[in-house]
Parts: C-alpha cells; structure tokens; sequence
C-alpha cells in the first residue's frame, strides 16, 4: 500500500479571551482584553495508507477537529506540513480538495433543496462537467442507499437521511480520501448502525478517516485507531493491538468507605500501582477507583492497604482491559 495521508510535526494555536468572573471583571474585560495562548494540536506526526478505515479517536478539545480542518485546507497551520495524495495542503490546496471528501460534525445541506437539486449544485460548485453529473449524482445516491427519498426536500428527512446527504455530496467528485467528522452524533441507535455500515461499504472504496470521541463506532468501523490527547498523537495501533499492548497489566476497581482525602494519597504511594483513575469521590464518606497494574496481585495489595488503614471495603474485583479502559488510561490516567 502508499502513503496517501502524510502529517509531519503539525502544529496550531489558538489566542483565546480570558474572561473573569462577575459584573465588574464584565465589564472591565470590555476596555481591558486579557488573552491567552490555548495549543489546539502539539506537532503531531502520523501517516494514513491508502484503502485505510481510520479511526481519530479523542475527548473533547484534543485537537481532532482542528486536525481535520488543517487537512481539509479549511484551516491553516502554524507550523509543520500535511500533504494528501503528494499535495501540500497550504502550498496546493486546489489540487488537495480535488482529492478530498469532507463531512463536517453539522452536515452542510439546505433544507429547502432537493436531494437530486442540492447534489446537482455542489457537483456545479466541484466543477464536475455537465455531461457527467447525472452520472456521479446517481451513483452517489445508490452509494448511500437515498434512492427512496429522492422526491422529498431535505428538510422533510430525518437527520440520519440528511447525514446521507452529507455523504453523498463528499462522494460527488470522487475523491480518494473521505474525512468524517464526528458523523453519528445526534443520531438514533438505528440511525448510527446504518450510518456505520455506509461507513464500511465505503472503506472498501476509500481511504476513510472517521474522527470521533465514540470507542462503540472506532470498533465497528475502523482498521487502525490513532488516539490524540491535549493535542499529541498517544497511541497508534488496530484496537486489537491497543489492548495486547496493555495485556500484563490487571484493572482493578475498588471501592472504600473512607474519606477520599486519606485514601488516594495512600493508593498513589503503594508499591506496584501505576495509574489511578477516580470513579466516584462521593461526599458520604465514600470512594471508587480504578486502578491498573503489571504486579499480579494488585487486588491483595489493595486488599491489604484496606485492612492496614481501617478501611471498608465496598467493592473489590479485577478484569481484563478492554479498548475503553485504554483510551481512558490515555486520555485520564496518571502517565
């Protein structure tokens, strides 16, 4: 296979307003702008081949969007380079777009439009060739199965319907690469499991990059899953690969009835712990964490510590690492 995605040392900032709390601070903030310097994405590197379903994978404020925008052109860098197909994405971005689908979080559709009338204006606006729009218009409708929808306007459909819209337009030109951000969100869960089967069908054609906060879609849909946190790339594998790289380690989650200000400080200095994740600080005198470990016998050890400091244990079991207790130590955990 080629490289058809390559991302080297990217970086991008944000200059964001400070605003403090108050009428007063309110009000001083209209004469007095405070700002500060928010890094949206931290020289990030990695690489996407081509037929890849890849899943971008991050909370909320990783930098998945921002990523996304700097490779669609929508949005440039403030240093590093992103290159699809050979192209630089700041230097050629006419010759990127050309070869690139992108589906915003909100798919982009008009409501009082047609299906086949809004697929005939962004084929206009692609510059596809009168004589062949009828043609790619009709294949993207059978690609995304809208075919018993295409006498209705786009906003009499349901927004699972609107989201193949989305898609159809991305599909109109062509393009090697499709660039799916966030596209299940406000779905229903019938909606979702067609969405992601649209997704599949169409990886078997593209190279999909499918950017999500969603662990139940990566799973369903993707190849290979790259995860971001605070703007970094933290891990790159095939889900299967994510959680053999973390088999050794055992996840225990524990729960005390004790005051949390006595009993994390003693979890974060037991011997063989390696990262703590708060479930529940309740204010009852109550407290759940989880907790992984490469030593074995991590739960007898909690056991132990519980029993050496008076503590009533509430819940106690260990288990196996799943692909979301890996992202989540990523993401949450101690590093």
């Amino acid at each position: 296979m080629s490289t058809v995605i390559e991302i080297d040392r990217l970086s991008k900032s944000y200059v964001v307003p400070v605003r403090g709390a108050g009428v007063r601070a309110s009000i001083v903030s209209l004469v007095k702008r405070k700002t500060r310097t928010v890094e949206a994405v931290k020289e990030i590197s990695l690489s996407v081949e081509t037929g890849e379903v890849v899943g971008f994978l991050g909370p909320n404020g990783a930098g998945k969007t921002t990523t996304m925008r700097i490779l669609t052109c929508y949005l440039p860098a403030d240093s590093g380079a992103a290159q699809v197909a050979g192209y630089d994405t700041f230097t050629e971005p006419v010759e990127v777009r050309r070869r690139i689908g992108y589906l915003p979080e909100s798919a982009p559709v008009y409501a009082e439009l047609g299906i086949v009338e809004y697929l005939q204006f962004v084929a206009e606006i692609r510059g596809i060739p009168k004589s062949e729009r009828e043609g790619r218009i009709a294949k993207a409708i059978e690609r995304t199965a809208l075919g018993p929808m295409i006498h209705k306007d786009i906003g009499q459909l349901s927004k699972g319907y609107r989201q193949r819209v989305g898609l159809a337009a991305t599909l109109i030109h062509d393009p090697e690469v499709l660039v799916l951000d966030e596209p299940t969100t406000g779905l229903d869960p019938n909606q979702i499991i067609e969405i992601r089967q649209l997704i599949r069908e169409i990886g078997r054609e593209k190279t999909v990059i499918l950017s999500t906060h969603i662990l139940p879609e990566v799973e369903a849909t993707c190849d290979r899953v790259l995860i971001i946190n605070q703007g970094k790339i933290v891990a790159s594998g095939t889900p299967a690969e994510l959680t053999r790289a973390a088999e050794g380690k055992v996840v225990c989650r524990v729960g005390f009835r004790a005051e949390p200000a006595m009993v994390e400080p003693a979890l974060r200095a037991a011997p063989g712990i390696e990262e703590i994740l708060p479930l529940d600080t309740g204010t009852n005198g109550t407290c759940r964490y989880e907790i992984s470990s490469k030593e074995q016998d991590v739960a007898e050890r909690v056991f132990h510590l519980a029993v050496g400091n008076g503590w009533v244990l509430n819940e106690l079991h260990t288990e196996r690492l799943s692909l979301e207790q890996v992202f989540t130590q990523l993401t949450l955990g101690d590093k």
